[in-house]
């Protein structure tokens, strides 16, 4: 038993948050830059309605992802715990669960989406412009959902499992294929948005080889064997729960966006909604680091919560924020200086450009303690406290975003829109931070309340 995860309970803190975060951003950042790479390409050679097109598809990818981080955050989280406690027997269990639940999600999300996909897609705000190019998308995206969703399962498994390298190296994997074969599709091929979709699909099936036959290797700790696919009861249950919080913001960044997208097409049309994606875009790039981040702390805060090293978990806890906020400042600081720069890697048409620079400069006012705000929820997800995280997740996005986009809109069309975000940005931090700082008081006394 000399794997790396026994060294999560003894390694100096900072230490091992680098060795398990780096690889983390590493993959988040790659896996970040080839869904940019792809509305580049997009942007590019099919113009800016499949640009908007693409953009109407967030809402079904989150809802997707929500199911998908049901079973998988869970599922990382509770195996960190159990190898905490030393109970290998469970960990190999959870994993056999997480890949069965997994196809079962998979295949019911595709099924419940494919019959109704026109339907939802203009719900969501679609048009004439843009319904061909978000249709032709998540039809390939639904057909190959069980593989997306094992690929993303079973890599939290590795993470979590001791070897974020080979998380890593699989994401790695996945987006040096699509960088690859998304160019191809699009433009040698000629199949546009579907060549996009096509090349996610195969990259990450691919990818989905290397981490099966990592984790069919006998001599690491958590690895396929006989006997773990029967589902457990208590397993599942234990998943669901800490899985849920992932699952609701999900499924609430769902209707966040679909209210943001029919506001902007209210009141700015198809561009508007076009440049949401952009934004979103540059975003998810700086999300996704700090996304990394939480990973590389998941395992480490688990483990040691599950050994009662109640010290461990606070200075790791700490650290990672401190790295947390440094990026989303970074990331304010670039897109306020350089928006227009930015903004021309995805197109270069002027009034698509315009309207993006100008929601860049407002969603990013307050930018830097969005750090903060998603590594402190973090923190409760990786120590099994799913209520607390289910609370300060839907903080910002139920309790405070959605009257705003609501309002303000109405009184400040477009403009309205933008400035929701960093409004519910601001309030919702504080309101983690007032949670937060009195539990982690707490832990050092010896609970959590």
């Amino acid at each position: 038993m000399s794997n790396s995860p026994l060294l999560l309970g003894s390694e100096r803190p900072g230490k091992l948050l680098a060795q398990y975060a780096f690889p983390a951003i590493i993959a988040m950042t790659a896996s970040s830059l080839y869904n940019i790479v792809d509305s580049v390409f997009i942007g590019h050679g099919v113009g800016r309605w499949a640009i908007a097109g693409l953009a109407l598809t967030y809402p079904l990818m989150n809802l997707a992802a929500a199911f998908g981080s049901l079973v998988g955050v869970g599922a990382s989280t509770l195996i960190s715990v159990k190898l905490g406690q030393r109970d290998y027997k469970s960990a190999n269990r959870v994993l056999g669960n997480v890949l069965v639940l997994n196809v079962v999600f998979g295949i019911f999300f595709s099924l419940l989406c494919f019959p109704f996909l026109d339907a939802i897609l203009y719900f969501f705000g679609a048009s004439e412009n843009t319904i061909p190019h978000a249709r032709d998308f998540m039809r390939i995206i639904l057909l190959g959902n069980v593989i997306t969703h094992m690929y993303f399962g079973l890599n939290a498994i590795i993470r979590s499992a001791g070897y974020p390298r080979m998380a890593m190296y699989a994401t790695l994997l996945s987006v040096a294929i699509n960088c690859a074969l998304a160019p191809l599709f699009i433009f040698g091929f000629g199949w546009g948005v579907k060549g996009a979709a096509l090349a996610t699909v195969m990259a990450q099936a691919i990818s989905l080889i290397l981490q099966v036959v990592h984790l069919m290797n006998p001599n690491n700790v958590v690895h396929f064997r006989r006997g773990i696919f029967r589902l457990k009861p208590k397993l599942v249950k234990g998943m669901l729960s800490i899985g849920l919080s992932p699952f609701l913001v999900n499924a609430c960044a769902c209707l966040i966006v679909i209210l943001i997208n029919k506001a902007l097409k209210e009141y700015g049309g198809d561009v508007a909604i076009g440049a949401y994606g952009v934004i979103n875009r540059i975003i998810f790039l700086f999300v996704m680091v700090v996304m990394g981040l939480n990973q590389g702390m998941q395992p480490i805060v688990g483990y040691n919560y599950g050994a009662r090293h109640a010290d461990r978990v606070s200075t790791v806890t700490r650290l990672t924020i401190r790295w947390g906020i440094g990026v989303t400042t970074f990331g304010t600081l670039v897109c306020q200086l350089f928006p227009s720069f930015i903004v021309g890697w995805f197109t270069t048409d002027a009034e698509l450009t315009q309207v993006s620079v100008e929601g860049i400069r407002i969603i990013f006012a307050v930018f830097p303690i969005v750090g903060f705000q998603m590594v402190a929820s973090n923190f409760f997800l990786s120590i099994g406290k799913p209520k607390v995280a289910i609370f300060l997740s839907l903080t910002r996005q139920m309790l405070f975003l959605v009257p705003c986009l609501i309002i303000l809109p109405y009184f400040f069309h477009t403009f309205g829109v933008w400035v929701s975000m960093p409004i519910a940005d601001f309030v919702s931090s504080a309101v983690t931070a007032v949670i937060f700082f009195r539990s982690i008081k707490s832990l050092s006394k010896g609970g959590i309340q």
